[in-house]
C-alpha cells in the first residue's frame, strides 16, 4: 500500500482531502416514489408467517375489553372503531416496519366507564384535544426535548408500573367473573366450564410451553453457528449410530413443531369457538354490512368536560407511555431501526384528529401492546398490518353486531393474553444495573401503582432522581456551600 500511495507526493494528499468527505459523508438519499414504495415493501415483509400471525394477537387482551366495554355501556360505534383502527394499524406497519400497536386511550376510557354523564361526544372531544396537543408537541420538536430530559430510570419505572398494572388486571380477569360494561368483578370464577379457571390455566401453560420466557422460537437447533447448532449437526451426522440417535432426531422434530406453533393465535381461535358454543343463538344476532358512519355532534359543554375530565388526565399517560416509553422500547427491541418521539407523537395526534370526528375510539401507541406483540413473535410491520386488515374486514362485514360475539368471548382467555403482554413490558426494567437507577425506577413504579397515576409516579421519580444527583454532586462537601458550588468542567 505504501508503494501505491507514496507519502512524498503532495497531490495525493490534496486528492485524499477531496475524496474523504464524499466517502465518509455520502449524499443524503432523495425521497422518490420508488424509494418510498421500496421502504413500505420492506417494512411489511413477514419474518415468519406463523410468528407474525401469532404476534398480531398480543394486543387483543387490552384492545377487546376496553372497546367492548365502551360499546356496551356508551353505545360506541364498534364498526367505525374497527374500520379506523384497522386503517391505523396498516399505516403504522407501513411507516415503522415494526409491530407498532394501536390501543384505546385508557385514561379517557376509564373516565367514561366511571362517569355516567361522560358520553360519546365527551369521549371524542377528549381524544381530539389530546391528539391536537401531541401533534403540536411533535411538529414543534418539543417532544424531542422532553425525551432528552427524562432519565432512563424514570422511563423504566413507568414501563414497569404499566406492565405490572396489566398483569394485575389480567390475574383479576382470570380469578374473578367480570362485568365488562361496568368494569366490575362479580365474584370468584368457577373452576370448570367454558370460561372456568381450568381453561385459563391450561391456556397459560400451553403458551409457556410453546413460547417459554419470551425468547425467539428457534426450533431445536438455535441460531446458526452456535455450539447448540453444531451439536445438533453432529447428532444428525451420527444418526446412523444407533437407536438413541434416531430417538433424538424424532424428539428434536417434535420439539421444533411444538415450539413453532402460533400459541396466542390458537388460544384466540379457541375463545371464538367457545363464544359460539356458550350461546349458539348469537348467530341470529349477526347483521352483515358496515355500521352507519356519521360525524359526531359536539356541544360547548362536551368540549369543556372532555378537556377537563378526559384530556388533562390522559396527557401525562400519552406522553410517557404512548410516546416516550414506546420510542425507548422500540429502540431496545429493534436497535437496527431508527425511531423518533417526533414521528410517534405526530402519528398519535393525527389518528385522533381524524377518527374521533366520526366516533372512532381515541387511540394511541402503547408500550404494553408493543411488548405483547413482540412476545408472541411479531417482528415486522406486516404483523400489525395483518391485524389491521382483519379489523377492517370485520368492521365492513359485521359492524357493531360483532359486539354480540365478543360479549360471549371467555374473559379468562383475554386475561391470559393480557398477562403475558404485561409481564413482557415489565421485564424491560431488568437493565437497571445500578442500585441508584433501580431505586428511582421502583419509587416511580410504586407511586404509579398505588396512586393510580403515571403522572404522579413520574413526578416523584424525577424528584428522587434530582435529589440523588444533587447528593452525588455535593459529596464530601459541606452543606453550607451547596448553593455556591459549580459543576466541574
Amino acid at each position: 500500500m505504501a508503494n501505491q500511495n507514496p507519502p512524498s507526493t503532495p497531490t495525493s494528499d490534496v486528492e485524499a482531502q477531496k475524496t474523504t468527505p464524499s466517502q465518509t459523508n455520502p449524499p443524503p438519499k432523495r425521497f422518490t416514489v420508488k424509494t418510498v414504495l421500496q421502504n413500505v415493501k420492506t417494512n411489511l415483509v413477514f419474518h415468519s408467517k406463523w410468528a407474525e400471525l401469532n404476534g398480531a394477537m398480543g394486543d387483543l387482551g387490552t384492545f377487546i375489553p376496553i372497546v367492548l366495554a365502551l360499546t356496551l355501556s356508551k353505545n360506541l360505534n364498534l364498526g367505525t372503531t374497527l374500520i379506523f383502527t384497522g386503517i391505523y394499524n396498516i399505516f403504522t406497519g407501513m411507516i415503522y416496519g415494526v409491530p407498532m400497536p394501536v390501543q384505546p386511550m385508557k385514561s379517557i376510557a376509564a373516565e367514561a366507564l366511571s362517569d355516567s354523564g361522560f358520553g360519546v361526544p365527551e369521549i371524542m372531544t377528549a381524544g381530539i384535544l389530546t391528539g391536537a396537543v401531541l401533534f403540536f408537541l411533535g411538529i414543534t420538536g418539543l417532544m424531542q426535548l422532553v425525551y432528552k430530559l427524562i432519565p432512563l430510570s424514570v422511563v423504566r419505572g413507568i414501563q414497569l408500573a404499566q406492565g405490572l398494572s396489566f398483569a394485575i388486571t389480567a390475574v383479576k380477569y382470570v380469578r374473578k367473573i367480570q362485568d365488562i360494561p361496568k368494569s366490575k368483578s362479580l365474584g370468584p370464577r368457577h373452576w370448570f366450564g367454558l370460561d372456568g379457571l381450568v381453561l385459563a390455566i391450561v391456556c397459560a401453560c400451553f403458551i409457556v410451553i410453546v413460547n417459554g420466557a419470551g425468547e425467539q422460537n428457534r426450533g431445536c437447533c438455535g441460531d446458526p453457528g452456535t455450539e447448540q447448532t453444531r451439536n445438533c449437526d453432529l447428532d444428525g451426522q451420527r444418526s446412523g449410530e444407533g437407536e438413541g440417535a434416531r430417538n433424538r432426531t424424532i424428539r428434536d422434530r417434535v420439539r421444533k413443531i411444538v415450539f413453532s406453533l402460533p400459541s396466542a393465535f390458537l388460544v384466540f381461535v379457541l375463545g371464538v369457538i367457545l363464544a359460539f358454543i356458550r350461546r349458539p343463538k348469537v348467530v341470529h344476532e349477526i347483521e352483515f354490512g358496515p355500521s352507519s358512519m356519521e360525524v359526531v355532534k359536539f356541544s360547548r359543554h362536551a368540549w369543556k368536560k372532555g378537556f377537563i375530565k378526559g384530556t388533562i388526565p390522559q396527557l401525562p399517560l400519552s406522553i410517557l407511555n404512548s410516546v416516550i416509553a414506546v420510542c425507548k422500547l422500540s429502540s431496545d427491541l429493534f436497535p437496527e431501526k431508527e425511531f423518533s418521539v417526533t414521528s410517534i407523537s405526530v402519528t398519535v395526534g393525527l389518528m385522533n384528529l381524524v377518527g374521533c370526528w366520526f366516533g372512532a375510539v381515541p387511540t394511541c401507541h402503547g408500550a404494553g401492546g408493543l411488548a405483547g406483540q413482540y412476545k408472541f413473535g411479531g417482528r415486522s410491520g406486516g404483523c400489525v398490518a395483518l391485524l389491521g386488515a382483519a379489523k377492517l374486514i370485520l368492521g365492513l362485514v359485521l359492524g357493531t353486531s360483532l359486539a354480540h360475539i365478543l360479549k360471549q368471548f371467555p374473559v379468562g382467555i383475554l386475561g391470559v393474553l393480557l398477562l403475558f403482554a404485561g409481564i413482557e413490558l415489565a421485564m424491560c426494567a431488568r437493565d437497571m444495573n445500578t442500585k441508584e437507577d433501580s431505586f428511582v425506577c421502583l419509587i416511580c413504579t410504586a407511586v404509579s401503582l398505588m396512586g393510580s397515576s403515571a403522572a404522579l409516579g413520574f413526578l416523584c421519580g424525577m424528584v428522587v432522581y434530582v435529589l440523588l444527583k444533587l447528593r452525588s454532586w455535593t459529596k464530601d462537601k459541606p452543606l453550607s456551600t451547596i448553593w455556591t458550588l459549580r459543576s466541574p468542567m
